[in-house]
Order: C-alpha cells, then structure tokens, then sequence
C-alpha cells in the first residue's frame, strides 16, 4: 500500500480580494516501508502539504489519499480519530508538557485514546527503554537533554502503533552527533513493510540517511531523488 498519494493537489489561502497560491498541481507518491524527505526553501509549500497528507488542510484542488483511505470523504471527526490512530508526529519543538514525566508523555496518545493512564506507562516504558531511556522514565523534561526530550517524543509517536510518522524539522534544534542519533531511529523505524515515515527538513547533515527525495519549489514538485542522486545534484 502507498503511504500517501496526490494527485494534482493544490491550495488557495484567501485574504479578502488576495489570493496565495501555496500549492500548484503537486503530485506525488510516498511508498511504505521507506524514509523519505521532503525538501526545498522556506515558504515553498512543505508545511501544506504534509499538512494536506494527514488532513489538518483541505486542498483547494486534486485529491489525496492516506493509507488507503479519502481524507476529503471524512467529517471532521472523522480526521481527528483518523489521524489518532494511524499518525505520529514529530517536530522540531518537543512539545512536551512539563508536569508530567518522559513516560507520563510518551504514553499521552494512547490516555487520549481511552485507554488507563497506568497501563499506558507500562507500555510508554517499555518503548522508552527500547529507545535507550530506562534509567529516564521518572524524570520531567526539565531533567532531560535535547536529544533525550527528542527520544520521548519519538516514544510519544510511536507508542500507539502508527503506519505513518511524519515529522517536522526533527534535527534542526540538535547538534550534529544528537541528530544522528536521532535520525538512526527513525531509520529504523521506517525500516518496517508496514510504515513509512516523512520527514520536512532544511538540515543537510542527514540527507543521507533517505530512501528517496523530494524536492519542492515555489508550490511545485520539482524532482525526485534518491539521496546519492540529491546530493551530486547540490554539489
């Protein structure tokens, strides 16, 4: 099953008489099973459109599909328990609530999803140590290095089984060693028949670590790489 699929999608924002012209006639295919990027200068669309792929956004035009299923038939509701079940998301802010512990956070999807909050931290736990932070459970985010505060919202992704991660700049508030080893859990992550991950980055450091590349501009899809390909491209 493809990940996600567009076709001739785009997006109007309206402002009274002004119209902005955010996406023109993207279409692409992400497969599962991969890590892919999506790349290109600021403001040329990449927020909109992962954006349009997990139906936060309605597209002006074209269509979309999402593991399978029509974003654009859904309510509402319907998108929010969609996107609950099935997506991870990672930015570049952690986003962690400080009053609660590493394992109280990651296990946040699943207390939103009805299940007890006890039991939710026997599983966050379990996930945690599989990401190198067993000895970190207890501890508030206030206690936590970057990179580890980046390791729980990656457990906080992820805890509820989702087929696609999808993350926003996930390296660009982390040294280069601490992103690193960020990006080699995500690869391992993507590395399943049943998940693909997409990853929204300006960071060249990990480039290397995609299955494919895509490229955008001024709204436009304007190639698609692997990454050795991308990169002899920007040399």
């Amino acid at each position: 099953m493809t990940a996600i699929s567009l076709e001739q999608v785009g997006k109007v924002y309206q402002s009274g008489e002004v119209s902005t012209v955010a996406l023109e006639q993207v279409t692409l295919s992400i497969p599962m099973g991969e890590l892919s990027m999506l790349v290109g200068p600021s403001g040329c669309g990449k927020t909109t459109l992962i954006s349009i792929a997990t139906g936060i956004l309605t597209p002006t035009s074209g269509t979309v599909t999402t593991l399978g299923q029509s974003l654009a038939s859904m309510t509402d509701t319907q998108r929010v328990l969609f996107r609950r079940q099935h997506i991870g998301f990672i930015f570049q802010q952690f986003n962690l609530l400080s009053t609660l512990t590493a394992a109280e956070n990651a296990a946040m999807p699943l207390v939103a999803a009805g299940m007890p909050l006890a039991k939710a931290v026997i599983k966050a736990n379990a996930l945690l140590a599989r990401l190198g932070l067993a000895d970190h459970c207890h501890k508030l985010p206030k206690q936590l290095s970057g990179g580890q505060q980046q390791r729980v919202a990656i457990a906080r992704s992820l805890v509820h089984d989702p087929a696609l991660i999808v993350c926003d700049e996930p390296t660009a508030s982390l040294d280069g060693k601490t992103g690193r080893e960020v990006m080699d859990i995500l690869r391992s992550v993507a590395n399943h028949p049943q998940r693909a991950v997409l990853i929204v980055t300006h960071d060249n450091r990990v480039y290397s670590f995609a299955d494919r590349i895509y490229d955008m501009a001024d709204g436009k899809m304007v190639g698609e790489y692997t990454h050795e390909t991308y990169l002899h491209k920007e040399s």
